[in-house]
Protein backbone atom coordinates (compact mmCIF):
# COMPACT_ATOMS: atom_id res chain seq x y z
CA UNK A 1 0.00 0.00 0.00
CA UNK A 2 2.91 2.38 0.68
CA UNK A 3 3.91 2.50 -2.97
CA UNK A 4 0.31 2.90 -4.12
CA UNK A 5 0.01 6.19 -2.22
CA UNK A 6 2.88 7.80 -4.13
CA UNK A 7 2.92 9.37 -7.55
CA UNK A 8 3.94 7.08 -10.39
CA UNK A 9 6.44 8.08 -13.04
CA UNK A 10 4.99 10.73 -15.32
CA UNK A 11 2.39 11.77 -12.74
CA UNK A 12 4.12 15.14 -12.44
CA UNK A 13 2.81 15.98 -15.92
CA UNK A 14 -0.76 16.06 -14.62
CA UNK A 15 -2.35 19.24 -13.37
CA UNK A 16 -3.40 19.85 -9.80
CA UNK A 17 -6.13 17.49 -8.57
CA UNK A 18 -9.57 18.91 -7.80
CA UNK A 19 -9.10 18.03 -4.12
CA UNK A 20 -5.95 20.17 -4.06
CA UNK A 21 -7.97 23.09 -5.43
CA UNK A 22 -10.64 22.41 -2.81
CA UNK A 23 -7.91 22.40 -0.17
CA UNK A 24 -6.71 25.81 -1.35
CA UNK A 25 -10.12 27.36 -0.61
CA UNK A 26 -9.32 27.15 3.10
CA UNK A 27 -6.32 29.37 2.52
CA UNK A 28 -8.35 32.00 0.68
CA UNK A 29 -10.20 32.36 3.98
CA UNK A 30 -6.90 32.31 5.90
CA UNK A 31 -5.48 35.12 3.77
CA UNK A 32 -8.66 37.14 4.34
CA UNK A 33 -8.26 36.66 8.08
CA UNK A 34 -4.63 37.84 7.96
CA UNK A 35 -5.70 40.89 5.92
CA UNK A 36 -8.35 41.80 8.51
CA UNK A 37 -5.86 41.35 11.36
CA UNK A 38 -3.42 43.73 9.66
CA UNK A 39 -6.12 46.25 8.67
CA UNK A 40 -7.39 46.49 12.25
CA UNK A 41 -3.91 46.76 13.81
CA UNK A 42 -1.93 49.23 11.70
CA UNK A 43 1.05 49.46 14.03
CA UNK A 44 4.45 47.81 14.22
CA UNK A 45 3.04 45.37 16.76
CA UNK A 46 0.15 44.60 14.42
CA UNK A 47 2.51 44.09 11.49
CA UNK A 48 4.60 41.69 13.60
CA UNK A 49 1.56 39.70 14.70
CA UNK A 50 0.20 39.52 11.15
CA UNK A 51 3.57 38.38 9.88
CA UNK A 52 3.81 35.60 12.48
CA UNK A 53 0.41 34.13 11.61
CA UNK A 54 1.04 34.54 7.87
CA UNK A 55 4.35 32.66 8.13
CA UNK A 56 2.60 29.87 10.05
CA UNK A 57 -0.25 29.66 7.52
CA UNK A 58 2.22 29.66 4.63
CA UNK A 59 4.39 26.98 6.24
CA UNK A 60 1.35 24.76 6.71
CA UNK A 61 0.28 25.10 3.06
CA UNK A 62 3.84 24.88 1.73
CA UNK A 63 4.64 21.57 3.39
CA UNK A 64 1.36 20.07 2.23
CA UNK A 65 2.30 21.08 -1.32
CA UNK A 66 5.68 19.36 -0.97
CA UNK A 67 3.86 16.29 0.38
CA UNK A 68 1.28 16.14 -2.42
CA UNK A 69 4.16 16.51 -4.87
CA UNK A 70 5.15 13.02 -3.69
CA UNK A 71 1.70 11.56 -2.98
CA UNK A 72 -1.10 10.58 -5.35
CA UNK A 73 -4.16 12.70 -4.44
CA UNK A 74 -6.43 10.31 -6.38
CA UNK A 75 -6.05 7.59 -3.73
CA UNK A 76 -8.61 7.48 -0.93
CA UNK A 77 -6.04 7.49 1.87
CA UNK A 78 -4.45 10.70 0.55
CA UNK A 79 -7.90 12.22 0.03
CA UNK A 80 -8.79 11.56 3.66
CA UNK A 81 -5.45 13.05 4.72
CA UNK A 82 -6.09 16.28 2.80
CA UNK A 83 -9.62 16.59 4.16
CA UNK A 84 -8.29 16.18 7.71
CA UNK A 85 -5.63 18.81 7.00
CA UNK A 86 -8.34 21.13 5.70
CA UNK A 87 -10.20 20.83 9.00
CA UNK A 88 -7.07 21.67 10.98
CA UNK A 89 -6.33 24.58 8.66
CA UNK A 90 -9.85 25.92 9.10
CA UNK A 91 -9.39 25.87 12.87
CA UNK A 92 -6.17 27.85 12.38
CA UNK A 93 -7.97 30.35 10.18
CA UNK A 94 -10.91 31.02 12.49
CA UNK A 95 -8.50 31.66 15.39
CA UNK A 96 -6.29 34.15 13.50
CA UNK A 97 -8.09 37.40 14.54
CA UNK A 98 -7.60 36.51 18.22
CA UNK A 99 -4.45 34.41 17.90
CA UNK A 100 -2.66 36.77 20.30
CA UNK A 101 -5.63 36.78 22.66
CA UNK A 102 -7.96 34.08 23.88
CA UNK A 103 -7.58 31.79 20.84
CA UNK A 104 -3.82 31.48 20.87
CA UNK A 105 -3.83 27.91 22.17
CA UNK A 106 -6.37 26.84 19.52
CA UNK A 107 -4.17 28.37 16.79
CA UNK A 108 -1.08 26.60 18.11
CA UNK A 109 -2.75 23.20 18.54
CA UNK A 110 -4.29 23.36 15.06
CA UNK A 111 -0.97 24.33 13.46
CA UNK A 112 1.02 21.61 15.25
CA UNK A 113 -1.65 18.99 14.50
CA UNK A 114 -1.50 19.79 10.78
CA UNK A 115 2.29 19.68 10.60
CA UNK A 116 2.84 16.63 12.80
CA UNK A 117 -0.17 14.72 11.48
CA UNK A 118 0.80 15.14 7.83
CA UNK A 119 4.34 13.94 8.30
CA UNK A 120 3.33 11.10 10.60
CA UNK A 121 1.23 9.91 7.64
CA UNK A 122 4.26 10.23 5.35
CA UNK A 123 6.44 8.25 7.75
CA UNK A 124 4.11 5.43 8.77
CA UNK A 125 1.60 5.11 5.92
CA UNK A 126 3.24 6.36 2.74
CA UNK A 127 6.83 5.10 2.91
CA UNK A 128 8.51 1.75 3.35
CA UNK A 129 10.77 0.80 6.20
CA UNK A 130 14.40 1.67 5.46
CA UNK A 131 13.54 3.85 2.44
CA UNK A 132 14.98 7.31 1.82
CA UNK A 133 11.42 8.68 1.81
CA UNK A 134 10.83 7.46 5.36
CA UNK A 135 14.18 8.87 6.50
CA UNK A 136 13.35 12.29 5.01
CA UNK A 137 9.82 12.43 6.41
CA UNK A 138 11.00 11.16 9.82
CA UNK A 139 13.58 13.92 10.12
CA UNK A 140 11.04 16.59 9.22
CA UNK A 141 8.59 15.07 11.69
CA UNK A 142 11.22 15.27 14.45
CA UNK A 143 11.82 18.96 13.73
CA UNK A 144 8.08 19.70 13.69
CA UNK A 145 7.64 17.91 17.03
CA UNK A 146 10.48 19.95 18.53
CA UNK A 147 9.10 23.26 17.25
CA UNK A 148 5.59 22.15 18.27
CA UNK A 149 6.61 22.18 21.92
CA UNK A 150 7.28 25.91 21.63
CA UNK A 151 4.11 26.59 19.63
CA UNK A 152 2.01 24.96 22.36
CA UNK A 153 4.01 26.69 25.11
CA UNK A 154 3.41 30.04 23.42
CA UNK A 155 -0.31 29.34 23.30
CA UNK A 156 -0.34 28.79 27.05
CA UNK A 157 1.18 32.17 27.93
CA UNK A 158 0.02 35.70 27.14
CA UNK A 159 1.29 39.05 25.94
CA UNK A 160 4.81 39.63 24.67
CA UNK A 161 5.98 36.27 25.97
CA UNK A 162 3.74 34.52 23.41
CA UNK A 163 5.22 36.61 20.62
CA UNK A 164 8.81 35.75 21.55
CA UNK A 165 8.14 32.03 22.02
CA UNK A 166 6.30 31.80 18.70
CA UNK A 167 9.11 33.70 16.99
CA UNK A 168 11.56 31.10 18.28
CA UNK A 169 9.28 28.31 17.03
CA UNK A 170 9.15 29.98 13.61
CA UNK A 171 12.95 30.19 13.52
CA UNK A 172 13.14 26.43 14.12
CA UNK A 173 10.58 25.78 11.40
CA UNK A 174 12.19 28.05 8.82
CA UNK A 175 15.84 27.19 9.50
CA UNK A 176 15.30 23.41 9.25
CA UNK A 177 15.08 23.23 5.42
CA UNK A 178 18.19 25.41 5.06
CA UNK A 179 20.28 22.89 6.97
CA UNK A 180 18.43 19.84 5.54
CA UNK A 181 16.91 18.60 8.81
CA UNK A 182 19.95 17.19 10.63
CA UNK A 183 19.31 14.56 13.32
CA UNK A 184 22.03 13.58 15.86
CA UNK A 185 23.54 10.19 15.10
CA UNK A 186 22.21 10.10 11.54
CA UNK A 187 24.18 10.87 8.34
CA UNK A 188 23.44 14.18 6.68
CA UNK A 189 21.08 14.25 3.72
CA UNK A 190 21.79 16.03 0.45
CA UNK A 191 19.37 18.25 -1.43
CA UNK A 192 19.51 15.81 -4.37
CA UNK A 193 17.78 13.13 -2.29
CA UNK A 194 14.47 14.98 -2.79
CA UNK A 195 12.76 14.60 -6.17
CA UNK A 196 10.27 17.13 -7.53
CA UNK A 197 7.46 16.70 -10.07
CA UNK A 198 8.31 20.10 -11.54
CA UNK A 199 5.14 20.88 -13.52
CA UNK A 200 2.87 20.07 -10.58
CA UNK A 201 5.11 21.92 -8.13
CA UNK A 202 5.23 25.21 -10.06
CA UNK A 203 1.50 25.05 -10.80
CA UNK A 204 0.59 24.64 -7.13
CA UNK A 205 2.48 27.76 -6.07
CA UNK A 206 0.96 29.72 -8.94
CA UNK A 207 -2.49 28.68 -7.78
CA UNK A 208 -1.76 29.98 -4.29
CA UNK A 209 -0.83 33.36 -5.78
CA UNK A 210 -4.15 33.28 -7.66
CA UNK A 211 -5.90 32.61 -4.34
CA UNK A 212 -4.15 35.62 -2.77
CA UNK A 213 -5.09 37.84 -5.73
CA UNK A 214 -8.64 36.55 -5.50
CA UNK A 215 -8.80 37.59 -1.86
CA UNK A 216 -7.66 41.06 -2.94
CA UNK A 217 -10.49 41.25 -5.47
CA UNK A 218 -13.01 40.13 -2.82
CA UNK A 219 -11.78 42.67 -0.27
CA UNK A 220 -11.81 45.47 -2.87
CA UNK A 221 -15.34 44.66 -3.96
CA UNK A 222 -16.68 44.26 -0.41
CA UNK A 223 -15.12 47.55 0.72
CA UNK A 224 -16.53 49.43 -2.27
CA UNK A 225 -20.00 47.94 -1.82
CA UNK A 226 -20.06 49.11 1.81
CA UNK A 227 -19.62 52.81 0.84
CA UNK A 228 -21.56 55.36 -1.17
CA UNK A 229 -20.65 55.04 -4.84
CA UNK A 230 -19.56 58.63 -5.39
CA UNK A 231 -17.05 59.45 -8.17
CA UNK A 232 -14.03 59.37 -5.84
CA UNK A 233 -14.96 55.95 -4.45
CA UNK A 234 -15.61 54.54 -7.91
CA UNK A 235 -12.31 55.91 -9.18
CA UNK A 236 -10.51 54.39 -6.18
CA UNK A 237 -12.17 51.04 -6.95
CA UNK A 238 -11.10 51.12 -10.61
CA UNK A 239 -7.61 52.14 -9.54
CA UNK A 240 -7.38 49.24 -7.07
CA UNK A 241 -8.61 46.78 -9.69
CA UNK A 242 -6.00 47.98 -12.20
CA UNK A 243 -3.30 47.63 -9.54
CA UNK A 244 -4.35 44.03 -8.81
CA UNK A 245 -4.35 43.25 -12.52
CA UNK A 246 -0.81 44.69 -12.73
CA UNK A 247 0.32 42.35 -9.94
CA UNK A 248 -1.15 39.41 -11.86
CA UNK A 249 0.59 40.54 -15.04
CA UNK A 250 3.96 40.98 -13.35
CA UNK A 251 3.84 37.54 -11.74
CA UNK A 252 2.24 35.29 -14.33
CA UNK A 253 3.77 36.63 -17.54
CA UNK A 254 7.23 35.79 -16.20
CA UNK A 255 6.37 32.79 -13.98
CA UNK A 256 6.58 30.10 -16.67
CA UNK A 257 9.95 31.23 -18.01
CA UNK A 258 11.54 31.87 -14.61
CA UNK A 259 10.01 28.73 -13.11
CA UNK A 260 11.46 26.59 -15.89
CA UNK A 261 14.89 28.13 -15.36
CA UNK A 262 14.68 27.64 -11.60
CA UNK A 263 13.82 23.94 -11.87
CA UNK A 264 15.70 23.07 -15.08
CA UNK A 265 18.94 21.63 -13.68
CA UNK A 266 18.65 18.40 -11.72
CA UNK A 267 21.74 19.16 -9.60
CA UNK A 268 20.33 22.42 -8.20
CA UNK A 269 16.60 21.82 -8.59
CA UNK A 270 15.72 21.13 -4.96
CA UNK A 271 17.73 24.05 -3.56
CA UNK A 272 16.31 26.45 -6.13
CA UNK A 273 12.76 25.19 -5.49
CA UNK A 274 13.33 25.76 -1.78
CA UNK A 275 14.74 29.28 -2.27
CA UNK A 276 12.40 30.52 -5.01
CA UNK A 277 9.15 28.85 -3.99
CA UNK A 278 9.29 27.85 -0.31
CA UNK A 279 10.95 31.05 0.91
CA UNK A 280 10.55 33.52 -1.95
CA UNK A 281 6.82 33.14 -2.56
CA UNK A 282 5.84 34.01 0.98
CA UNK A 283 7.12 37.52 0.24
CA UNK A 284 5.00 37.66 -2.91
CA UNK A 285 1.92 36.63 -0.93
CA UNK A 286 2.77 39.14 1.81
CA UNK A 287 3.01 41.88 -0.82
CA UNK A 288 -0.40 40.96 -2.21
CA UNK A 289 -1.98 40.97 1.27
CA UNK A 290 -0.46 44.36 2.08
CA UNK A 291 -1.71 45.69 -1.27
CA UNK A 292 -5.23 44.53 -0.41
CA UNK A 293 -5.08 46.38 2.91
CA UNK A 294 -3.79 49.51 1.18
CA UNK A 295 -6.57 49.35 -1.43
CA UNK A 296 -9.13 49.08 1.35
CA UNK A 297 -7.75 52.23 3.00
CA UNK A 298 -7.81 54.23 -0.26
CA UNK A 299 -11.35 53.15 -1.15
CA UNK A 300 -12.60 53.97 2.36
CA UNK A 301 -10.89 57.40 2.48
CA UNK A 302 -10.21 58.47 -1.14
CA UNK A 303 -10.00 62.25 -0.53
CA UNK A 304 -8.48 62.20 2.95
CA UNK A 305 -4.86 62.66 3.94
CA UNK A 306 -3.64 59.45 5.48
CA UNK A 307 -1.76 59.13 8.74
CA UNK A 308 1.91 58.11 8.41
CA UNK A 309 1.13 54.50 9.37
CA UNK A 310 -1.66 54.37 6.78
CA UNK A 311 0.55 55.86 4.07
CA UNK A 312 3.17 53.23 4.81
CA UNK A 313 0.49 50.53 4.64
CA UNK A 314 -0.67 51.75 1.22
CA UNK A 315 2.90 51.78 -0.11
CA UNK A 316 4.10 48.58 1.55
CA UNK A 317 2.29 46.18 -0.81
CA UNK A 318 4.04 47.22 -4.04
CA UNK A 319 7.37 47.56 -2.20
CA UNK A 320 7.25 44.03 -0.79
CA UNK A 321 5.87 42.49 -4.01
CA UNK A 322 8.50 44.10 -6.25
CA UNK A 323 11.27 43.27 -3.76
CA UNK A 324 10.19 39.61 -3.84
CA UNK A 325 10.31 39.60 -7.63
CA UNK A 326 13.71 41.29 -7.57
CA UNK A 327 15.08 38.54 -5.32
CA UNK A 328 13.31 35.87 -7.39
CA UNK A 329 15.03 37.02 -10.58
CA UNK A 330 18.36 37.46 -8.85
CA UNK A 331 18.24 33.86 -7.58
CA UNK A 332 17.23 32.43 -10.96
CA UNK A 333 19.22 34.59 -13.40
CA UNK A 334 21.91 36.00 -11.09
CA UNK A 335 21.14 39.43 -12.53
CA UNK A 336 19.84 42.59 -10.88
CA UNK A 337 16.57 43.86 -12.37
CA UNK A 338 17.28 47.58 -12.35
CA UNK A 339 13.75 48.42 -13.50
CA UNK A 340 12.26 46.84 -10.39
CA UNK A 341 15.00 48.33 -8.24
CA UNK A 342 14.11 51.82 -9.48
CA UNK A 343 10.40 51.12 -8.97
CA UNK A 344 11.04 50.05 -5.37
CA UNK A 345 12.94 53.29 -4.78
CA UNK A 346 10.05 55.28 -6.24
CA UNK A 347 7.53 53.53 -3.96
CA UNK A 348 9.69 54.20 -0.91
CA UNK A 349 9.91 57.88 -1.89
CA UNK A 350 6.12 58.00 -2.20
CA UNK A 351 5.77 56.52 1.28
CA UNK A 352 8.17 59.06 2.78
CA UNK A 353 7.16 62.28 1.02
CA UNK A 354 3.41 62.11 0.38
CA UNK A 355 2.18 63.11 3.83
CA UNK A 356 -0.16 65.93 2.68
CA UNK A 357 -1.40 64.15 -0.47
CA UNK A 358 -4.92 62.63 -0.68
CA UNK A 359 -4.90 58.86 -0.54
CA UNK A 360 -6.42 58.59 -4.02
CA UNK A 361 -3.40 60.38 -5.50
CA UNK A 362 -0.94 58.25 -3.50
CA UNK A 363 -2.62 55.08 -4.70
CA UNK A 364 -2.69 56.38 -8.27
CA UNK A 365 1.05 57.05 -8.35
CA UNK A 366 1.77 53.58 -6.93
CA UNK A 367 -0.41 51.96 -9.61
CA UNK A 368 1.40 54.05 -12.23
CA UNK A 369 4.72 52.68 -10.95
CA UNK A 370 3.44 49.10 -11.27
CA UNK A 371 2.18 49.78 -14.80
CA UNK A 372 5.57 51.25 -15.64
CA UNK A 373 7.25 47.99 -14.63
CA UNK A 374 4.73 46.07 -16.74
CA UNK A 375 5.63 48.21 -19.77
CA UNK A 376 9.35 47.69 -19.16
CA UNK A 377 8.83 43.93 -19.00
CA UNK A 378 6.84 43.90 -22.23
CA UNK A 379 9.46 46.03 -23.97
CA UNK A 380 12.28 43.71 -22.86
CA UNK A 381 10.38 40.67 -24.19
CA UNK A 382 10.07 42.25 -27.63
CA UNK A 383 13.79 43.01 -27.87
CA UNK A 384 16.04 40.44 -29.59
CA UNK A 385 18.15 38.41 -27.13
CA UNK A 386 21.38 40.29 -27.89
CA UNK A 387 19.67 43.61 -27.03
CA UNK A 388 18.89 42.58 -23.47
CA UNK A 389 21.20 43.90 -20.74
CA UNK A 390 24.30 41.78 -20.81
CA UNK A 391 22.99 39.80 -23.80
CA UNK A 392 25.46 41.14 -26.36
CA UNK A 393 28.44 40.47 -24.13
CA UNK A 394 27.21 36.98 -23.36
CA UNK A 395 26.72 36.27 -27.08
CA UNK A 396 30.14 37.63 -27.97
CA UNK A 397 31.80 35.55 -25.27
CA UNK A 398 29.97 32.48 -26.54
CA UNK A 399 31.27 33.02 -30.10
CA UNK A 400 34.79 33.77 -28.85
CA UNK A 401 34.96 30.57 -26.81
CA UNK A 402 33.59 28.55 -29.72
CA UNK A 403 36.22 30.06 -32.03
CA UNK A 404 39.04 29.29 -29.61
CA UNK A 405 37.79 25.72 -29.31
CA UNK A 406 37.77 25.39 -33.11
CA UNK A 407 41.34 26.72 -33.32
CA UNK A 408 42.51 24.31 -30.66
CA UNK A 409 40.96 21.26 -32.30
CA UNK A 410 41.64 22.03 -35.98
CA UNK A 411 44.52 24.43 -36.43
CA UNK A 412 46.82 23.19 -33.66
CA UNK A 413 46.71 19.40 -33.75
CA UNK A 414 50.20 19.13 -32.26
CA UNK A 415 48.87 20.56 -29.00
CA UNK A 416 47.34 17.17 -28.33
CA UNK A 417 50.75 15.60 -27.82
CA UNK A 418 53.00 15.93 -24.80
CA UNK A 419 55.18 19.01 -24.88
Amino acid sequence: MNRQLRRRRGAGLRGAATLELFYDLVFVFSITQVSHLLAHHLSWAGVGQSLIVLLAVWWSWNYTTWATNELDPETNAVRLLLIALMLGSMLMAISIPDAFGDRGLLFAIAYVSVQVGRHAFLVFAASEKGSIERDQAGRILAWFACAGVFWIAGGLVEGDMRVWIWLFALVLDYVAPMILFPVPGRPRLTAQSWHIATDHFAERFGLFVIAALGETIILTGATTAAHDLDPATLFAFVQAFVGTAALWWLYFTARHELGEQALAREATRTRRARDVYTYGHVLIVAGIIATAVGDELVIAHPLDQLAPAQTMAVSAGPIVFLSAQLLFRLRVNRRVDFGRLAAIGACIAIALFSGSTPSLAVGGVLVAVLLGVVLLDERSRRLPPHSAPGGEDDDSCHHLLRGLRRIRTRDLPSSRHPG
